[in-house]
Parts: C-alpha cells; structure tokens; sequence
C-alpha cells in the first residue's frame, strides 16, 4: 500500500483499555463537546427547567455466549443499566429495550431472553417502557444484540463525581472481583476446567441505595465491567489526579476465580464484574459504608486501600506476600464480548 496506511477499528477499541479511552477522547468526545460528555461517567445528569433532576444512561450487549452460567445476554443488559443508573446516585425508574434480532435465531431463546429482561426488571424495580426490534439476514449479527437506555431520578441527594476523590480517601468494593469475566470464558471455551463458578450479574440497587443513604459525603461509585477494577481505578488516578495503594490480600476473589486465572495466566483485577461496586468515601465512613453494604446484602463487602498523593499517579499494589507491584492500565481486549 502506497501512502498514509488506512486506519482500522480493532476489537481492543471496544475492551476497556487503553485503546478505547482513546477512542473516545479523540473521536466520540472532540466531536460531542459538552460538560456531560466531559464527565465520563456511567450517566448524564440532566434537568429542565426547574423539574426532578434525571439520569440518563444507554449500553449495548454482545455478549459471547449469549448465555452463560449464572445469567444471559437479557438478564445482563437490563442489570447493566440499571447499575449504570444506580452507581450515579439515581433510583432507577425506566428502561427502553431495542433488539437486534440474526435471522435464524430459535424462537425459544428470544422467549428465554425476554423472560429473563422481565425477572431483572422487576428485581430492580424499574419498568421497561419503550423498545424498538430489528432482523437481520443470516450472518448480518451474532444471535443477538440488545441495547438498553434508563432513566433514573436523582432524589438521593448525594453529589457522584470522579473528580471529588482526595488523598486519604478509602476504596470499597461489594464483593468478589471477576466472577462475570471468568464464568463467561469457561463458557466460551473448552478448557478441561470443571468449575461451579457463575457470573455475579445482579442488579445494585438496594446496594448504592443503602451506601448512599448511611453515607451523605460517597465520592464516587462505579461498577467495574470492562477493564475490571484495574480499568475503575485507571480512571481515578487520571480523572482525580492522585495515587492508589491497593491491599491485594483485602480484595475478595472467589476461590473459582482465582484457580481459573492461575490456569490461564489472568489477573482477576483485569476480568468483569456485572454484579458488584467499587465506592470510594472519606476514610471516617469506611467501616459505615462496609457495614451499609453488608445490611444491603453484599456480605463480602470489604475496604481494600486507599488514595494517596501521587505527582505520578500510579496504583501501587501491596501484595499477599508483603512485596509491591504497580498495576498497569488495562491494555488490549482481554476477553472479546464479554458483556
């Protein structure tokens, strides 16, 4: 080829890393200027006029399998949102459900996914609104691609934004990190692994609700989906301009995770979660915000390190043997689809 080499979108561009952050800020932001869009963050918070304040919030899932130990693409896409919404300190209130039907697909799993979107909806709370089905020929798709928007009203009176996290600040996390990523691989691929592990897809709104309400002064929530709780703590070093020391032995791993990921040579912190939340709050509410969490039902709850003063903003791990690493962006696409 002759001359500037034509540029491609790669499958990493979609996995979290690097490569999508840069995507983003150099293609979607530049173009999309606005101080939501600015903020990053899992929703737009809107008002007009002098009505209830909102939050906005759309994803798409496909996801490989479509269905998976522990959950499915209908299950995930209504939790995925709802979360997205749950994490910004909104209640959520109601979510739209557009298909993207392969043409082919059984009509008992579309009635399988559908089910489960109605299982989730009702667990949340929330009420599924407004939709929109499309087919394409055979081979136009992946069995199935699903994309889901939700509003939520902001009536918690709690202020979520990256850029509020300060040195001293302690970090919390729900519960186990990487069941969803690992269940989703075993199911991908043939490894010879017998395992038991499923995916920690659940909606999180009696979670945020409960944390948010036990602490006025939360900073930040986040669910960690693509790029694991490596990619969430990335963006805080970057949006906050600080530092992390991460406690490796604090951060809860399912046994199941932990031997999938010393098979195939994963860091647990890299893999997606669907079903837990990293908060961030000042360090006198820690042991308020853990014990909120487990009345909430996230018995696993725990504090695993805090935010530090760093010019250089890294994310410095303590590890189980008493020695540090530093902990790296995520890079490529670790695992294609995986929500």
């Amino acid at each position: 080829m002759t001359g500037k080499q034509k540029e491609l979108i790669a499958v990493a561009h979609g996995g979290g890393g690097e490569d999508m952050r840069r995507l983003i800020a150099d293609e979607i932001q530049s173009r999309f200027d606005n101080d939501q869009m600015r903020s990053l963050g899992d929703a737009a918070k809107l008002r007009c006029g002098q009505g209830t304040a909102v939050a906005f919030t759309t994803d798409s899932y496909i996801i490989d399998p479509p269905f998976f130990p522990g959950g499915d693409i209908g299950y995930l896409a209504v939790c995925g949102t709802v979360n997205d919404l749950a994490v910004s300190g909104a209640t959520p209130r109601w979510l739209s459900c557009a298909l993207i039907i392969e043409e082919g697909l059984p009509l008992s799993d579309l009635r399988r996914v559908l089910d489960s979107m109605a299982r989730a909806a009702d667990e949340a709370g929330v009420d599924i609104v407004t939709g929109d089905t499309k087919v394409v020929p055979r081979g136009g798709a992946d069995k199935i691609f699903i994309n889901t928007a939700g509003v939520g009203t902001l009536d918690r009176g709690v202020d979520i934004d990256i850029r509020s996290i300060v040195p001293g600040d302690s970090l919390i996390v729900s519960g186990p990190v990487g069941s969803h990523g690992a269940a989703v691989l075993l199911a991908r691929e043939d490894y010879g692994i017998e395992s038991s592990l499923i995916s920690d897809v659940a909606p999180l709104v009696k979670a945020a609700a409960s944390l948010a309400e036990s602490c006025p002064s939360l900073r930040f929530m986040r669910d960690p989906t693509r790029g694991g709780l490596a990619g969430v703590l990335t963006e805080i070093i970057e949006a906050a301009g600080v530092g992390i020391e991460l406690e490796e032995a604090s951060v809860p791993v399912l046994d199941g995770v932990n031997s999938v990921c010393e098979l195939l040579g994963f860091d647990p912190l890299y893999l997606a979660n669907e079903g837990i939340m990293l908060a961030v709050v000042p360090r006198e509410d820690s042991a308020r915000a853990v014990e909120a969490l487990k009345a909430a039902g996230a018995v696993e709850a725990a504090e695993i390190g805090k935010v530090v003063e760093d010019e250089l903003r890294i994310i410095n791990v303590r590890t189980a043997i008493g020695g540090q690493r530093i902990l790296p962006p995520p890079g490529g696409e670790l695992l294609p689809r995986i929500c």
